[in-house]
């Protein structure tokens, strides 16, 4: 039985990463030792789209499915202002007919997709 889901960053700056996740983010963790920490996410949903095949990680030599993180809110404009008062670097707001969203910026360089979706969600079903 599938009793959840364990997402994998791949980052030049883990470190840094996991600190933004758990200072800047407030999402609680674990520690699995030696500082490796575990986050638990808020409630998540998934959806499929087509891909060009390019972005993959190979492991077991196969191709792994690629992955972007977007986390939900409510109401992105106070969301978006939170999180810019904690520290966080946002990029402009974009609109789409799925939602509005933007991106945070990680310490790496790396970022994570934020957005208020428009459409129905998964998620308290």
């Amino acid at each position: 039985m599938i009793t959840g889901a364990h997402f994998l960053f791949y980052s030049p700056d883990a470190d840094a990463d996991r600190a933004f996740f758990r200072d800047l983010l407030g999402f609680r963790s674990i520690d699995a030792g030696d500082g490796w920490l575990i986050f638990a996410l808020p409630p998540a949903e998934a959806a499929v789209h087509p891909s060009d095949g390019s972005f993959v990680q190979l492991h077991a030599d196969r191709p792994m499915a690629g992955a972007v993180l977007y986390l939900l809110c409510d109401r992105l404009d106070e969301t978006m202002a939170d999180l810019t008062r904690r520290g966080a670097s946002l990029a402009p707001v974009g609109d789409a007919p799925w939602g509005r969203f933007t991106s945070i910026a990680l310490p790496s360089g790396s970022a994570i997709g934020l957005y208020e979706p428009k459409h129905p969600t998964a998620i308290g079903r």
